[in-house]
């Protein structure tokens, strides 16, 4: 009887190991994160402690790059593993100017396009997101529960996320009031005095989503789980709680925000704005812990990264960026040229850490490059799933568990419609960039050595014909049609 018991044992082990074996992955995407606004990439003001251990006890990449210089095709590329050539949605168009059934939400991903969620889903992994998901309106084919996710929780429109005290949040197909008074995401104020406590409200939005976290670390610690963490700091408006603010010293601050570059005035931007950063930093601390407290820490790979850089500037006779942000006083792109909405190195060059005990070697600094259309293989790769066909990036696992610079081998693309019409296209150390697409006078080709001219400072194109055809030739294999984001390829928009 004892010999059938432990036989009936080994193979309920054998079973059920495989199962327990399976790796989770979180991965955690910041909105607007520049490139130098972590301590660990030479933040200066900003305590990141959490994000900065994450870095110690896994790798830093610093050539990552996300898929698009701004928030909804930046996440299309991510979810579908297509560059911006082959992306559905390659811009941030509200769904309600095409599809008026829709009172918010962002043109939605079509029901042909494939998720990595959806890939996890079958696998048989929890799926959960929480924060901004911003590809489609609940209902629509763009539906997180229908693009892969058993959960979600956030703002499904991130035109809402302006707002950090909204009148709602969704969960799943369910409305979630929780502001009977919003705070507005936009608004000026060009007299009288600031004050803070104008423009905070009774339930502030990103607690909710990050306890939910917590919650569904807690309730799926026993099977593979795939969280997808889409946090919405430090994109403005600048609404963080009080006691976030006062952490930072009053001589920041020497003159209020008013709204004059748009969002909501705040009476000390540079503190308000630190304080979002500081929160981003504590909400990944409670995730590693949430993680320890389950007992799935050491099998559970972590990304960290961002949807493209900083806010960019917008009135010339204002000091401060877009909704009170000041990148020059925070060295936000370091010494990267560009903003959001550029496809120069500071819209589109983004942290990224990567973290997993045992297979990712720890307090690395890694130059490989690699970009969002690379994560659909990469995280197959890792967790052994089998990749669809027909994706564009690469598996970054190799560089990744390695430790060693690895090139790219294939070119990395940008075509990105809105911001007057821009590409870029990276083949090896070299970047081909031309702006002005959808202009009458187009720009010229621009050519920048990244290896030794990441500020993109010295334009070398008249001795880079070689480069510009590559890219040109690219171009013409490597864009789709798309006639919701329409922009002619370059080598016919210059003729």
């Amino acid at each position: 009887m004892k010999r059938i018991s432990a036989l009936c044992f080994l193979l309920v082990t054998a079973v059920a190991s495989p199962a327990a074996e399976k790796l989770n992955v979180v991965f955690v995407i910041a909105d607007d994160l520049g490139w130098g606004e972590l301590g660990c990439y030479g933040q200066e003001k900003i305590p990141t402690p959490n994000l900065d251990k994450l870095a110690k006890q896994g790798s830093r990449f610093t050539q990552h790059y996300s898929g698009a210089p701004v928030c909804a095709p930046s996440r299309c590329v991510l979810m579908t593993g297509k560059h911006l050539g082959h992306a559905e949605i390659r811009g941030n168009m509200q769904a309600k100017k095409l599809l008026p059934r829709y009172e918010e939400g962002q043109y939605p991903i079509s029901e042909k396009a494939r998720t990595i969620a959806q890939v996890f889903r079958e696998a048989g992994y929890a799926t959960g997101a929480m924060g901004k998901w911003g590809l489609g309106p609940v209902g629509s084919t763009g539906d997180p529960n229908t693009k892969g996710f058993d959960l979600f929780f956030g703002y499904n429109c991130q035109s809402v996320a302006h707002s950090y005290y909204p009148s709602h949040v969704w969960r799943n197909s369910e409305k979630v009031v929780i502001n009977q008074k919003p705070i507005p995401g936009h608004a000026k104020q060009p007299e009288g005095e600031v004050k803070l406590e104008d423009w905070i409200g009774e339930t502030y939005a990103p607690k909710l989503m990050i306890a939910e976290a917590e919650k569904f670390i807690a309730d799926n610690a026993k099977k593979p789980f795939f969280l997808y963490l889409a946090f919405i700091e430090p994109h403005v408006s600048m609404h963080p709680p009080k006691e976030s603010v006062e952490k930072f010293p009053k001589e920041w601050d020497q003159e209020p925000y008013r709204g004059e570059n748009g969002y909501v005035p705040h009476p000390r931007p540079h503190a308000g704005y630190a304080a979002m950063i500081s929160d981003l930093d504590s909400y990944v601390g409670r995730v590693m812990d949430s993680l320890e407290k389950a007992g799935v820490a050491d099998r559970t790979l972590i990304i960290f990264t961002s949807d493209n850089g900083t806010t960019h500037p917008r009135n010339a006779d204002s000091k401060f960026s877009v909704g009170g942000a000041d990148a020059k006083f925070f060295n936000s792109t370091a010494d990267l040229r560009g903003f959001k909405g550029s496809v120069y190195e500071g819209g589109i060059r983004v942290p990224m850490i990567a973290r997993l005990p045992g297979k990712i070697p720890a307090n690395v600094v890694n130059d490989s490059p690699g970009y969002f259309a690379d994560w659909f293989p990469t995280l197959c790769e890792a967790t052994g799933l089998t990749k669809p066909e027909g994706l564009d990036g690469e598996s970054l696992w190799p560089a990744i568990t390695s430790g060693k610079n690895t090139a790219h081998t294939k070119p990395m693309l940008w075509l990105f419609p809105e911001y007057t019409g821009q590409i870029a296209v990276r083949i090896g150390d070299k970047k081909a960039v031309r702006q002005g697409l959808k202009t009458k006078k187009p720009g010229n080709w621009e050519v920048y050595d990244i290896a030794t001219d990441r500020s993109e400072k010295k334009d070398i194109a008249a001795g880079s014909a070689d480069v510009i055809q590559q890219a040109e030739e690219l171009l013409k294999t490597e864009v789709s049609e798309n006639t919701i984001f329409p922009m002619e390829k370059p080598a016919v928009a210059g003729k």
